[in-house]
This record gives C-alpha cells, sequence and structure tokens, in this order.
C-alpha cells in the first residue's frame, strides 16, 4: 500500500476524534473553556514535533522550545504594525523596524527561518549521541534565552513585544494538530523512520548496515524544528504579545512531560500524554489560587503545577519508562484487539465442534 494513503488511513482516527472534540467545544462551551483548547492543541503541535526527535532517534531534547521562541519572534517582527514597531524597537537591525509584511508570508518567512537555524544546529547535533547531544540541545535552550533576553534592540529584552496580530484560532489550531499528526505518522512510518528507531537501540549495528544515521538525524531535527515552529506561530498570533520566559524551562518541561507520559516513541501516544497533562495542569492550576470547594475555602498552593510535572516525569521514568502506549499506535492496539476477538472466536468454534 502506497505510503501516503496507508499513513492517511492510520491518522482518521486520532484526527477525527481530536476534530469532533473541538467542534463540540466550538459549539458549547464558555469562552474560557475555548481558550483552553486552543493552549490543548497548541501544545499537541509542539509536543509532536518534539516526539518526531526524540522518538525516533532516541535522543533527549533540551532545545526544542528554542525553536518555539524564534518562529514566534520572527513572524511578530514582521507583522507588528510600523508605527507601533517604530515605538518598540527604534532601533532593530536589519532594518526590521521598517518592514511590514502580510501575516501568510510572515508565517513562511518565519517557518524558514525556523528551518535554516534548524539546519545549522543539526549540522553540530548530528554528529554526537548520548549524553553529548542532549547537553548540546540544553546549550540550545540556554543561548536562545540569552538572545530573547539581551538582545533588546531587536526582541525588547525581558519586556514584551505587543501589537502583534491576533489572527489565530481554535479551528486553525486544530488544523495545525492535523497536519502535524499526519507529518509525524508519515515520517514514523517511512524508510527513514524505521531505519532510525532501529539504529536508536543498536547505532554501530546500523552504521554497519549502511543506515545513514546523520542525514537521518538532521532530516528528523528540522522537520520537529519546523512544527515547533508552528506552534510558536499559534502561540504568538492567539496572545498577541510574547516574551522570552515562555520559552524555556517551564515550557521545556511542560512538553516533555506530554511526550514521556503518553510514550516518546509513539505519536499516539504524545497525544494522550497532552491530553493528560492538559487537564491535569488545569486542575493543579485552578488548586493553585484556593479554590472553594463545598463552601470551604482551601489555602493558596503556589508551584502546584510545577510540583505535578516534576512528579509526573519523576513517576513516568521510574515505573513505566516507555509511556502509557510505549511503542503502539491507535491503529495499533485496534489491530490487536480485531486479532484478539478473531481468535476467540477461532477458538470457540474448534471447542463447539
Amino acid at each position: 500500500m502506497n505510503l501516503l494513503l496507508r499513513t492517511g488511513i492510520n491518522a482518521v482516527l486520532p484526527i477525527g476524534i481530536l476534530v469532533l472534540l473541538g467542534s463540540a467545544i466550538l459549539a458549547f462551551a464558555e469562552p474560557y473553556q475555548v481558550r483552553v483548547a486552543y493552549a490543548f492543541f497548541m501544545n499537541l503541535v509542539i509536543a509532536i514535533g518534539l516526539q518526531v526527535f526524540m522518538g525516533n532517534t532516541g535522543v533527549v531534547s533540551f532545545g526544542h522550545v528554542s525553536f518555539m521562541g524564534i518562529s514566534a519572534y520572527a513572524v511578530s517582527l514582521l507583522t507588528i504594525p510600523l508605527a507601533l514597531k517604530k515605538t518598540l524597537i527604534p532601533k532593530a537591525p536589519f532594518e526590521l523596524a521598517t518592514v511590514h509584511v502580510g501575516i501568510v508570508p510572515a508565517i513562511v518567512l518565519a517557518l524558514l527561518f525556523t528551518a535554516l537555524v534548524a539546519w545549522l544546529s543539526g549540522m553540530v547535533l548530528k554528529r554526537v549521541g548520548g549524553a553529548a547531544a542532549e547537553i548540546l540541545t540544553l546549550a540550545l535552550l540556554v543561548i536562545s534565552f540569552v538572545v530573547f533576553n539581551a538582545w533588546i534592540d531587536l526582541t525588547r529584552g525581558p519586556r514584551s513585544l505587543y501589537g502583534i496580530p491576533v489572527v489565530s484560532s481554535l479551528p486553525w489550531a486544530m488544523a495545525a494538530a492535523a497536519v502535524a499528526i499526519f507529518v509525524a505518522k508519515l515520517f514514523r512510518d517511512s524508510d527513514g523512520g524505521l531505519q532510525l528507531r532501529a539504529s536508536s537501540e543498536n547505532l554501530l549495528a546500523a552504521r554497519a548496515m549502511g543506515v545513514p544515521v546523520e542525514s537521518l538525524r538532521l532530516r528528523a531535527w528540522v522537520i520537529s524544528a519546523v512544527l515547533v515552529g508552528v506552534g510558536g506561530i499559534l502561540h504568538a498570533t492567539y496572545l498577541g504579545t510574547i516574551g522570552p520566559n515562555s520559552y524555556y524551562f517551564t515550557q521545556t518541561f511542560l512538553i516533555m512531560a506530554m511526550v514521556i507520559l503518553g510514550g516518546m516513541r509513539s505519536v499516539s501516544g504524545t497525544i494522550v500524554g497532552t491530553a493528560l497533562i492538559s487537564v491535569g495542569s488545569e486542575a493543579a492550576r485552578s488548586l493553585e489560587n484556593g479554590p472553594v470547594i463545598f463552601g470551604s475555602k482551601l489555602p493558596e498552593m503556589f508551584g502546584l503545577t510545577g510540583f505535578f510535572l516534576g512528579t509526573v516525569i519523576v513517576l513516568c521514568m521510574t515505573l513505566r519508562r516507555d509511556g502509557i502506549l510505549g511503542d503502539d499506535e491507535f491503529e495499533d492496539i485496534v489491530r490487536q484487539r480485531r486479532m484478539r476477538k478473531t481468535e476467540a472466536a477461532a477458538a470457540a468454534g474448534v471447542a463447539a465442534s
């Protein structure tokens, strides 16, 4: 069966469920719930982007949120109105204070720039593995945060960059999530994805068999960076304001918890992990403010959300390192259930005869 067709069939179930969920929220939910749903779909795009690299290479990446920030700042700098831009960043380099483009060209340029940065950093990352690669991704996160925070003429530093056109909505986030799921499954099902996962199990054996590990790692790195960049654009064009703290450790651990909990080798696992972490984080956030339950005012518990994420990561790595779904996709689970039913029916037929 053609790879595109097979991937499309396999992606129907998760995409269909998410579309039904998003449509129900649009039709019946309150504005607050719509915002929570938007955050879920945005984080799902970013988590799937991270899964494309981590799940196929076996290398833990702490640096992918950098690409979220790069694309967010890029699209913002291109779309903020000129009058406001001359007030916010009058000394912007590269004459950016005098540049303004439409939202669609800005998105394309932002993603191309993100892909370029990913390719340049990936040229270094592809040559190392294990702890060295993980440290390099952490260095990328720190370097990008320093640039966002210290290049005041370009980003306003720690102050927020605002005036970004608010054009994104829940349907756009749903569409982005659907595309991300399809792309991630397509890469996972491809020969390159299979070879890359095999190399994560035994790197020397894969190289001995002629697997181009370095080029496949670079391909996965760039694809994942672009998907995470889409999440950054969704973030900037929904809130209309961004700051460097949105693209640092807090967001990094949130996304990593989603990927690890569901199973980083499974696209479907990432969907499950994102859903569970989104619900849990929202519940923890509400408890932080000391809600009233059954007439009793609970005490404020600041930092509960961070404690929740840390606990999830520790427990998952201790009790179930492969995550909830492990290597399985939704279609694998459905296929296994059908096989068990068929075997049970056959066994019953034999017993009856």
